[in-house]
């Protein structure tokens, strides 16, 4: 009952109510990142949803689109802006998916959407993780975020689309606002934001 029809429902009720609450905070970011990015505020990128079904994610933009000689963009490090290193801590990048959720592309909770160049590298157990809608966050973020190797990141979302219930749920939520708060896991060791997964 609750992963057909009630995690749906408090979706669309818990994203209006926070983007109703966030709207200022929404403003302000999007005048900051629109200057800091001289003219674009948003990130969108088509993205694997519910059983890989692709659809574009939005998300606020924290690095600028700088490149080298070789015309290629320079590394996360040296293209994220101070304004987006302060969206990316606390975590408002992720604000803007709450449109996302209420257009039923994803969901608060869930493993977080991938990119689709990655699809046909997942082994058959990892592929599960689409079994659901993806999230704005997930198991996998509340145990580690960023810094979780790959094999052990797919673990967590296969676990969470075998285990979903409303208390897990309320525990990801609850810990996520503890993460958001600690600013942790945003980055891994060897990059400024995830490294990118090569296959198994």
């Amino acid at each position: 009952m609750y992963k057909r029809f009630i995690k749906r429902t408090l979706d669309i009720i818990l994203s209006f109510i926070i983007l109703v609450v966030c709207s200022p905070i929404l403003i302000v970011t999007y005048i900051l990142l629109t200057i800091a990015n001289k003219g674009e505020a948003f990130f969108v990128q088509k993205r694997p949803g519910k059983h890989g079904i692709i659809f574009k994610i939005l998300k606020f933009k924290s690095m600028n689109d700088k490149k080298g000689a070789d015309g290629q963009l320079l590394p996360d490090s040296e293209r994220i802006t101070k304004v987006g290193q302060f969206v990316r801590k606390t975590s408002l990048d992720e604000i803007p998916q709450l449109f996302n959720v209420l257009k039923g592309d994803m969901s608060l909770i869930g493993p977080r959407p991938l990119l689709i160049q990655y699809l046909p590298l997942y082994s058959v157990e990892q592929a599960k993780r689409h079994n659901v809608r993806p999230g704005i966050t997930g198991w996998a973020q509340v145990n580690g975020r960023n810094t979780v190797p790959w094999p052990r990141r797919f673990e967590l979302d296969v676990w969470y689309v075998n285990n979903v219930s409303f208390n897990l749920d309320l525990k990801i939520l609850w810990l996520t606002f503890l993460k958001v708060l600690k600013r942790d896991g945003i980055s891994s060791e060897t990059s400024a934001t995830m490294e990118a997964f090569t296959g198994n």
